[in-house]
């Protein structure tokens, strides 16, 4: 579940198109905020919750750690605390694997 940035000019995201990134509730997204100390979105006048390029890469990992790996909340706070950079890599490592085996199924289709 890699993060691309397609729009390169776009600063901030809505909670509803990071919940879509993601494939996850907005309300899980919310719950996450008040859990983890690294989410701090910026909210507009409205008060609507504005997330940043790094903001959606630090949701990516939580939810890596807590739905793709199972920890649990205390164990993923505790992870990003000891090294946000080596858990990037993780996410990155395992979208590369994704990656590579959606393209080998693909091959083996057309076999």
């Amino acid at each position: 579940m890699a993060f691309e940035n397609n729009d390169s000019l776009k600063l901030y995201y809505s909670i509803g198109e990071a919940a879509d990134i993601l494939n996850v509730n907005t309300s899980l997204i919310r719950f996450w905020e008040k859990e983890f100390p690294i989410l701090k979105p910026k909210k507009n006048k409205k008060g609507n919750r504005q997330f940043t390029k790094e903001d959606i890469e630090n949701l990516t990992m939580i939810y890596h750690l807590v739905k793709e790996r199972g920890f649990t909340l205390q164990g993923a706070k505790e992870k990003l605390k000891k090294g946000k950079s080596t858990t990037k890599k993780e996410v990155d490592i395992v979208d590369s694997l994704k990656k590579v085996k959606s393209f080998l199924l693909d091959l083996k289709k057309e076999l």
